[in-house]
């Protein structure tokens, strides 16, 4: 690890700064609310599932570090246990009013569950056996060895389409519950996930990773092209994810430690290179846009903060990976940006979204939903290399 002056000391201080914005993120139904731009609850949205876990995620982390209270996972876990668990058919809703099920959430819904067990808390650990029950008997595809994506409440139609998005916190997700459960059959299953999208389909588009496949995951990539925009399905290539994936990749060499392929830093370091090439700074002026076309050109030139949090975030990752000082001047070159533009001094957290001239805008997210990008972004520095965060935490914490 590096000396606490390689990292801003903005940087140290935000988790903590961070957790004080969504402090009162707790919805009175149950679950965690979509926070606006001050971080109240906006009690008029549904309890979204995605947003739950996330922030359940995230107070389970906190608590590992004497930060967060048993009471604020508590929530998230009873959540997740009774209104947004369906009793007759098994799963998880996408939101209290919309019933389909997801293979996002229920990436989310692992994720949350493996971290609240790593913190401890009551019925964590039959909800993390329930969530990788359900994902692998109604969303996993072992002839493809990914995930499929949206089935409708009782499972009795499956969307055609297929998705990279899904699939990568399905990644996400089974590297923490390897490290929680000691079952390295949840690592290996993330490799079967990377070693297609990334060393397959990224490497076959120069890097700039199709998100979008119909049912036999054949690529479609004109999907959205008349909704560019789209919050989980834009058109094109996803910067922000080019960098979610090296990281992961990352991740996933050190979960399998002597049975990782030799492939996986490689594979990460040219996804970091493409993101930076095609995405950072082509206008002109600092930031990332949110999407480019299979040429590398940019489509939509919003900046969105989860974009900037993920490049920090690999950026550190392949710092500590391989000791090379262009990816920490990097960071740091990406933390001085985000402290200029993102941080929100006055309302607290990140602005979510900034317009193609640096201005605070709210055209793809309204709000502040959570604060799970921006808080795993600037703790990661203060953990020491791991898998996943929970990982990282109930080792070395």
């Amino acid at each position: 690890m590096d000396s606490p002056s390689s990292v801003p000391a903005w940087v140290r201080a935000e988790p903590a700064r961070l957790l004080g914005f969504a402090a009162d993120a707790a919805h009175p139904a149950g679950g965690f609310a979509w926070l606006d731009d001050a971080g109240r609850p906006v009690l008029d949205r549904p309890v979204e599932t995605w947003i739950t876990c996330r922030m359940t995620h995230v107070f389970a982390l906190a608590q590992l570090q004497g930060a967060a209270t048993a009471a604020q996972v508590a929530h998230g876990v009873e959540a997740l246990t009774g209104v947004l668990r369906d009793p007759d058919h098994d799963g998880w809703y996408a939101t209290t009013t919309l019933s389909e099920k997801r293979a996002y959430e229920h990436a989310f819904v692992v994720l949350a569950a493996s971290s609240a067990v790593a913190a401890g808390a009551e019925g964590a650990e039959p909800l993390l056996a329930e969530a990788l029950e359900v994902v692998e008997r109604r969303f996993w595809e072992p002839g493809a060895g990914r995930v499929a994506d949206v089935w409708d409440r009782g499972w009795t139609h499956l969307e055609d389409y297929r998705g990279a998005n899904a699939n990568m916190h399905t990644v996400e997700a089974f590297l923490a519950a390897a490290d929680v459960t000691g079952d390295r059959v949840w690592a290996t299953r993330a490799l079967s996930i990377v070693d297609h999208l990334v060393h397959g389909e990224a490497r076959a588009h120069g890097w700039l990773l199709p998100e979008h496949y119909d049912a036999g995951w054949h690529v479609e990539l004109e999907h959205n092209r008349a909704e560019p925009a789209h919050p989980f399905r834009p058109f094109g290539a996803t910067i922000g994810h080019l960098f979610e994936w090296a990281r992961l990749a990352v991740h996933l060499k050190r979960a399998l430690g002597a049975d990782a392929p030799e492939w996986l830093v490689p594979d990460a370091e040219a996804l970091f290179a493409t993101a930076v090439r095609h995405g950072w700074a082509v206008d002109g002026r600092p930031g990332f846009v949110y999407t480019t076309d299979f040429a590398g050109t940019p489509v939509v030139r919003t900046r969105l903060h989860w974009v900037v949090a993920e490049a920090i975030a690999a950026a550190w990752t392949l710092h500590q990976e391989t000791g090379e000082a262009a990816y920490l001047d990097r960071f740091r070159e990406w933390c001085d940006h985000a402290e200029a533009c993102f941080v929100d001094r006055e309302l607290g957290s990140w602005h979510h979204e900034l317009d193609p001239e640096n201005r605070p805008a709210a055209a793809v997210w309204a709000g502040k939903p959570d604060i799970y990008h921006a808080y795993q972004a600037t703790l990661l520095p203060a953990l020491p290399a791991a898998a996943s965060f929970a990982g990282a935490l109930i080792t070395h914490g």
